[in-house]
């Protein structure tokens, strides 16, 4: 979320607004309406290098969340490009950059990534265009995609756009254009764009798509995207869609249900987000997980999934590190445990796998990734990945909720595989009797490959956690 608000408070809301795209019922008349002509566009650029072939399918992505700034001392592209390696050697198959372009630098500016002044550039402070290149080529080159982050509700008051079409924003009734506003909170750095204007939005799809050739990118992330329109969001991926060259993931910062009919690939889990934090650290009870699964699938179809994580640059500022919030490094990987395997797909913050303690806040330029310092905490998301990607089950399986108050539990099954999943979420020892069809069972544990006979009950330790196959 670009505003800088904490997530918190939105995944608190569990209620998903209902679809606005109804059915349309017939006119009574065979004359069809008429079409309205389309305003040119500016052409697509010549493509940047081959295409990428290995875009994983949506319901096989585990994402990684790059925060430039933070992410090396550097604080550019580079320093990205050099730690490639270590990012693939976790599981990670999609890369999903913050905002990469120039930012707002007039009296309003906060310094905020989300204040996009030239949709068509890059930020100099990242390094050049050659440098965003480079970084994706190294991902296609180590079997990764790359995302960017698109800020599409609004601009910097220095954009370009602001003088030459000042009727591409929102205005009041004196005729000024308008800061960004919601639920009472207003954000004066940048100015809302309006949506009912046909050339923005062509202008934005375009600009969009040119990243796509320009830097042979893989997908996008949608900065605040309950905020615009579905008919925008349609309009802007059936485009995207259409680029038939490209394979392409497309992930809304949104928890719309509609969102999944307009298109896109992946809700952002909110929701779970807020439900992992009131069970690890308000202590609400693990059951809470199981409605939730029923409750951000709503619309989807098919393949279509929710994006779950354990913390984000907005909720690491605001809320907290993992660390900090769920009980230090053995609560916040079961935290993710939960994230990563229930139902979704997974995503990491830069820095979650170095077992941060230090949040990294707003503009991000003040705290640098400490890297290295946490050799076990890497080996266990590491761990935790591998047998996530070696099992169709834990991937992609059917969850069924065996959960008590204090430990969260679930089988997951895919053909004729099965998982099963348990993770105290509390910080003292938990004893889990097994329901009866699931005791007295034989199992493989997923994390290490040795065979596991359960009796009747599993003592689980502090924050501890178990995944089984069979």
């Amino acid at each position: 979320m670009s505003l800088f608000t904490s997530a918190y408070c939105t995944s608190l809301t569990l209620v998903l607004s209902a679809s606005l795209l109804g059915a349309c019922k017939s006119s009574g008349t065979d004359t069809p309406a008429p079409t309205p002509p389309t305003p040119p566009t500016t052409p697509a650029p010549t493509q940047y290098g081959t295409p990428f072939k290995g875009v994983p399918d949506r319901q096989d992505a585990v994402m990684y969340q790059v925060n430039m700034r933070a992410f090396s001392q550097g604080g550019n592209f580079a320093g990205v490009t050099a730690r490639l390696d270590s990012i693939r050697d976790l599981g990670v198959n999609v890369l999903y950059l913050m905002p990469i372009y120039p930012i707002g630098t007039d009296s309003k500016s906060v310094n905020s990534p989300y204040a996009v002044k030239d949709y068509r550039a890059v930020n100099a402070e990242f390094g050049s265009l050659t440098d965003l290149r480079a970084l994706v080529d190294g991902a296609h080159q180590r079997n990764m995609a790359v995302m960017l982050d698109w800020v599409a509700n609004h601009t910097s008051w220095d954009n370009p756009w602001i003088t030459q079409h000042s009727d591409w924003y929102k205005k009041g009734a004196a005729g000024n254009i308008l800061p960004v506003s919601n639920n009472g909170t207003t954000y004066n750095d940048v100015a809302q764009l309006d949506f009912s204007n046909t050339a923005m939005r062509l202008e934005m799809i375009s600009a969009l798509k040119s990243w796509v050739y320009t830097a042979n990118v893989d997908g996008f992330r949608f900065d605040y995207a309950d905020y615009q329109p579905n008919d925008f969001w349609k309009q802007a991926i059936d485009t995207l869609r259409n680029v038939k060259s490209h394979k392409l993931l497309l992930l809304a910062e949104s928890s719309r249900s509609s969102n999944f009919a307009s298109g896109f690939d992946y809700n952002f889990g909110f929701n779970f987000y807020g439900g992992i934090y009131q069970v690890y650290k308000n202590g609400n009870a693990a059951t809470a997980f199981d409605a939730l699964n029923n409750t951000e699938y709503s619309g989807a179809t098919g393949s279509q999934q929710v994006v779950r994580y354990s913390t984000n640059h907005d909720v690491n500022g605001s809320d907290g590190t993992p660390v900090e919030l769920f009980g230090g490094k053995a609560g916040a990987m079961s935290a993710f445990v939960v994230a990563a395997l229930y139902r979704g797909v997974p995503m990491i913050y830069n820095g979650q796998e170095a077992g941060m303690s230090q949040r990294i806040p707003f503009p991000f330029t003040g705290v640098k990734v400490r890297w290295g310092v946490n050799p076990d905490v890497k080996r266990a998301y590491k761990q935790l990945l591998t047998a996530r990607a070696n099992s169709a089950a834990l991937r992609i399986g059917a969850p069924t909720p065996y959960s008590t108050a204090n430990v969260c539990a679930f089988t997951k099954t895919a053909g004729s595989e099965q998982a099963f999943v348990l993770a105290n979420v509390r910080n003292s020892a938990q004893t889990y009797t097994l329901p009866t069809n699931l005791a007295n069972t034989t199992w493989t544990d997923a994390l290490t490959g040795s065979s596991l006979k359960l009796g009747t009950e599993v003592v689980l330790p502090a924050y501890g956690y178990v995944v089984l196959k069979k």
